[in-house]
């Protein structure tokens, strides 16, 4: 039986082969980039180590040498199955090749609008920041339709290399306009990526551990931008924006792996009469097929029409929370997109060297991926309208005071609150609608208000591009997302009491 001490043994064991190399790395100048960037992909690959060990152990319960507990049932265990660290890592990696992707624009849009062969006006440089949002509009409405026809494990492959290849193809573009297009196709592919593998994680995730996986999965995103800043750091001014674009192409490698190692969704198996298939990866993995959650034709036409027909949303009971909700959602991803895609350039225009721009950038990152963490139990204690609310609020405020040139620390603790309370409270405002609403209106509200909200990510690159086209003062790009934050905070205090309590 693998359980929490064989898992924690293996993990002492792996950090006793790195600790001499981490010993080594302490014993140099601290100040040197070099040695920084040695420390990093060290511990990229120490990662990687353990994942190729969690591979392993996958092989042993294959062979029967190890058993793990039911994934469907409620059952609670102090083991977790290795099926699981395989699939949340793959997912992860997934999520962090989305934030790359996504957040690799706002790193090179400085090095972008310099470049003279181009001439890229800010207007265009929204613009551009933009296409990829709209794919992924696009993306999220198509993928249900291709997973129902090739499954969960082809899509993301299909995903993946998708937007790989259009990371290459942005590398060679020759035009602004190319620029655009690839852009676009490959948001139609990040926006696949999501639905797809928060499905996957929470299929094969334990009950009693899906949320936390589901969160760690998630951090894969804002580790993503960090990633993307880091390396834009080391290597844009010397190499140019072309490289980073390259290195976005990388995930492709990836792709031969999911596809081998990466196992089908059971209910997907069991939807369409593949019980054969679906029986033989239960028995792998322990999983009872009577707890797995298969609609019938009739559930899944009911579902569409629930769906379709939104007006169910605005009946007295719910047309309050409902506006609430929709605009806290336009202006939370507004915010959200319209700072990641802009922060650099801004801070530049500001006054502060092209380095420091981007560490800001990652810092940014790296307190959303903290605050995905920490939000959820904030919001388990205290409710979730409480701490959304609060948090937009001091979001709002930190980015106001970011108008006001500071010194590098106090700029730091700034971002690192406008990090947590951006897409980390964007992930608890997907678990308050899904709680808040009841389960035959519950797909409906989210995909609505997500549908919503994303033309308020599409509209804050566009808008902050317009702002600096018109030469209006610097200031006014930062007051622009505080007032966002404020609006989304006071949309929350105003979403009605749930009948149930504290959600």
């Amino acid at each position: 039986m693998l359980n929490g001490l064989h898992v924690e043994m293996m993990a002492g064991c792996i950090r006793n082969r790195f600790k001499k190399s981490d010993n080594n790395i302490n014993s140099f100048t601290p100040s040197s980039s070099f040695i920084r960037l040695k420390l990093f992909l060290i511990k990229i690959f120490r990662f990687f180590y353990i994942f190729v060990q969690g591979g392993r152990l996958m092989r042993r319960e294959f062979r029967g040498d190890i058993s793990v507990s039911d994934l469907s049932t409620k059952r609670v265990t102090r083991s977790m199955p290795a099926i699981t660290y395989i699939v949340v890592a793959v997912c992860w990696f997934a999520m962090l090749a989305d934030g790359y992707d996504l957040g690799i624009y706002g790193a090179v849009l400085p090095s972008l609008m310099e470049y003279q062969e181009w001439n890229l006006t800010p207007t265009k440089a929204g613009a551009i920041g933009s296409y990829a949002l709209v794919g992924m509009l696009v993306g999220a409405i198509c993928v249900g339709t291709i997973t129902d026809m090739i499954g969960r494990k082809k899509t993301l492959a299909f995903c993946v290399s998708l937007f790989s290849i259009m990371m290459a193809f942005s590398a060679m573009a020759n035009s602004p306009a190319m620029l655009g297009l690839w852009r676009f196709l490959g948001g139609i592919a990040l926006g696949g990526v999501i639905p797809t593998v928060s499905a996957l994680t929470i299929e094969y995730t334990p009950v009693q551990c899906r949320s936390l996986m589901y969160a760690v999965m998630y951090t894969g995103y804002p580790i993503g931008g960090v990633l993307g800043a880091l390396l834009s750091m080391y290597f844009l001014e010397d190499y140019g924006w072309r490289l980073l674009f390259w290195i976005g192409a990388i995930p492709v490698l990836v792709v031969p792996f999911i596809l081998k190692y990466l196992p089908e969704s059971v209910s997907f198996l069991m939807t369409k009469n593949r019980r054969e298939e679906a029986e033989i990866l239960a028995k792998r993995y322990n999983i009872s097929l009577d707890a797995i959650d298969v609609p019938k034709c009739e559930q899944v036409q009911e579902d569409k029409r629930r769906f379709v027909n939104v007006s169910a949303l605005f009946s007295p009971q719910y047309i309050r929370a409902t506006i609430c909700f929709w605009i806290s959602f336009f202006m939370g991803l507004l915010m959200i997109y319209g700072l990641t895609t802009w922060l650099p350039k801004l801070m530049k225009e500001a006054g502060y060297p092209l380095g420091s721009s981007l560490r800001f950038l990652m810092v940014l990152n790296l307190s959303c991926a903290i605050g995905s963490l920490l939000a959820g139990r904030l919001a388990d204690r205290w409710g979730s309208q409480k701490i959304i609310s609060i948090s937009y609020f001091l979001a709002g405020l930190a980015i106001a005071l970011l108008s006001i040139k500071s010194s590098i620390l106090v700029v730091y603790t700034l971002l690192a609150i406008a990090g947590f309370g951006t897409i980390g409270t964007t992930l608890i405002m997907n678990a308050y609608i899904s709680k808040y609403f009841p389960a035959e209106n519950r797909a409906t509200a989210l995909g609505w208000a997500i549908g919503f909200g994303r033309i308020g990510a599409i509209s804050g690159p566009i808008l902050i591009g317009l702002f600096m086209s018109w030469n209006l003062e610097l200031a006014w790009s930062f007051y622009t997302f505080a007032i966002a934050a404020v609006i989304a905070s006071i949309m929350v205090l105003f979403i009605p009491k749930h009948p149930g309590g504290m959600v």
